[in-house]
């Protein structure tokens, strides 16, 4: 049975530079939907927000005006007892159940200017909810047709980007099962740790990519060999030597153009 083959530390290192570029780009593309995702979502949850408010503004003018209706009923039925002590007034046999009748009848027209002082303070209720109902009204209307903008400026992007990622996603899920478990752990452990995700970087200038720290030229010899994995001491990076790195970078720009 054949031995598998061993695969080289320049490969390996070819293999993570090609992942960091596949998972740069795909960085580029969630960069260009940006905050729109979130701000859909918080538009969304505004406008749900408002929607809940204005059924409960309804709800309470249908409990006030409930309220109005009893306050009215409990008038006619001051009137209407008012009417009858009133009649009874006129054949009564002395003073007292004249005054007792009296006292009846001042206290239901005190139920009566109480109820109408309750109605008039529930129309002020009712005048006020209308005001924050249109008011909410116009505030939903405005959030409604910038929710709708926001929406399909993410649709569009999403139209023009989403096959990519997708494509982009299965095609680095395809080279992390070119490298073994612990580099890709390591690799992935130094992405969340650096700025812009950069995990695996050239030596540029003398220096590794997007740092001012020099790389002694011992160190910059041993990337150029390729014979073993070498990281940035100040940043943990991964160091390709700047040839590999353009030879990865032309062929990466073959298969992101293959993939739009």
């Amino acid at each position: 049975m054949a031995k598998k083959t061993e695969i080289t530390v320049e490969e390996k290192l070819r293999a993570l530079y090609d992942l960091q570029l596949i998972d740069s780009r795909i960085d580029e593309i969630r960069n260009v939907r940006g905050e729109l995702p979130l701000e859909v979502e918080d538009l969304e949850d505004e406008v749900a927000g408002m929607n809940t408010r204005l059924d409960k503004l309804k709800g309470d003018l249908e409990v006030i005006e409930d309220q109005i209706k009893d306050k009215k009923n409990l008038i006619e039925e001051a009137k209407s007892l008012i009417k009858k002590y009133s009649s009874q007034q006129d054949n009564v046999r002395n003073n007292r159940e004249y005054n007792s009748l009296s006292k009846e009848i001042e206290f239901q027209e005190l139920e009566i200017q109480l109820a109408e002082k309750h109605i008039k303070e529930f129309k002020a209720q009712i005048e006020q909810k209308n005001q924050v109902i249109e008011e909410t009204k116009e505030r939903l209307n405005e959030r409604e047709e910038h929710l709708k903008h926001k929406k399909d400026e993410l649709n569009e992007i999403l139209a023009e980007t989403e096959k990519e990622e997708k494509s982009l996603i299965k095609e680095s899920e395809s080279y992390e099962k070119k490298i073994e478990e612990r580099l890709v752990n390591a690799y992935k452990r130094i992405r969340t740790n650096v700025k812009n995700g950069l995990a695996v970087v050239p030596v540029e200038r003398g220096a590794s990519g997007g740092s001012f720290f020099t790389i002694p030229p011992q160190v910059q010899m041993e990337i150029a060999s390729r014979k073993k994995i070498i990281t940035d001491e100040h940043s943990g990076r991964i160091l390709v030597d700047p040839a590999l790195a353009q030879e990865e970078q032309e062929k990466m720009e073959a298969l992101f153009d293959k993939v739009k």
